[in-house]
């Protein structure tokens, strides 16, 4: 969708994260006039050359596209993994899409996912994609976290982690019992997504795909867990840990609605369930389809005075 803009009036917004890269295009009221999807990203990405020109590569095909739709006067940019250091990001950004670098900003993916969902101090984010965080903005602006600490440690319910217990359930079996995979769904659409039941092939998904792509074996597990039981155990358990990152923001700030958000929060229907389940009868928990790239253009739009 789109149409050529030429009154450099319009805000992009850019939402960066493990499994893809989605922007949008707004006007000043808040109308979208673009919007697209590129390869996805990480912030992280940065620590290391080859990362930096996967980044740069993924940025230059972004602003490829947008400049197809429009000219932006500002940007607004979440990134996975962003820590506070964009210097590089902005300046790349700005040459890319020829925008001043003081009309761009950046921030962590989950601030403009937080700001999709809820005004500052209205409640409380889980976000579920390919990790898991639960996110706060208080009254004041200032950002406050449950988990994110990333998927070699934690971010348990999201994709990754979603994928890793698939992988490990299936090959601790295979241990104690040489061609049990046969008998599960669950292992036959993970094999067949990874290419084939030889451990050479688990072994090179896991160990060579970036997170974004590991975490899309999630997929595979949801689809299979009408007819298999550990993939239903595997899913209730993610909806119990987005369950608990709720919690913890509720003990540390009180009593706030829940929206839980992301693409791993819509596999399956058994993890909302779950988490429903887990929080007290009380708190309020809604699942919500996030277009944090929408809330991001919107925030670069917005007049400034």
């Amino acid at each position: 969708m789109g149409k050529l803009q030429t009154d450099r009036t319009l805000g992009l917004g850019i939402d960066a994260g493990g499994t893809e890269t989605r922007w949008a295009l707004s006007e000043p009221d808040g109308e979208i006039v673009a919007e697209g999807t590129v390869s996805g990203l990480s912030a992280l990405l940065m620590a290391k050359p080859a990362g930096r020109e996967q980044v740069h590569a993924t940025f230059s095909q972004l602003a490829k596209d947008v400049l197809e739709a429009g000219h932006p006067l500002r940007v607004c940019a979440g990134l996975t993994g962003f820590g506070g250091d964009g210097n590089v990001l902005v300046g790349w950004l700005s040459d890319l899409l020829d925008v001043r670098l003081d009309a761009i900003t950046l921030c962590n993916d989950i601030e403009i996912a937080y700001l999709d969902a809820f005004e500052p101090g209205e409640g409380y984010l889980v976000y579920a994609g390919t990790g898991s965080i639960a996110a706060f903005i208080d009254e004041n602006g200032e950002f406050h976290r449950a988990g994110g600490r990333g998927v070699m440690l934690d971010d348990a319910g999201g994709g990754f982690w979603i994928a890793r217990e698939a992988m490990r359930r299936i090959w601790r079996r295979e241990d104690e019992e040489p061609g049990a995979w046969q008998d599960s769904p669950m292992a036959h659409a993970v094999f067949d997504h990874v290419g084939g039941s030889d451990w050479s092939f688990s072994r090179s998904f896991m160990y060579t795909q970036e997170r974004g792509e590991i975490g899309k074996l999630a997929l595979a597990v949801a689809m299979s867990a009408g007819a298999d039981p550990s993939a239903r155990h595997i899913l209730l358990q993610a909806g119990r840990e987005l369950a608990r990152l709720a919690l913890a923001l509720v003990t540390r700030f009180g009593e706030r609605p829940i929206t839980l958000s992301g693409r791993a929060a819509e596999l399956h229907p058994l993890i909302f369930e779950a988490m429903r389940a887990d929080l007290p009868h009380g708190l309020t928990l809604q699942k919500r389809t996030a277009r944090p790239h929408h809330a991001a253009a919107h925030l670069a739009a917005r007049p400034r005075n």
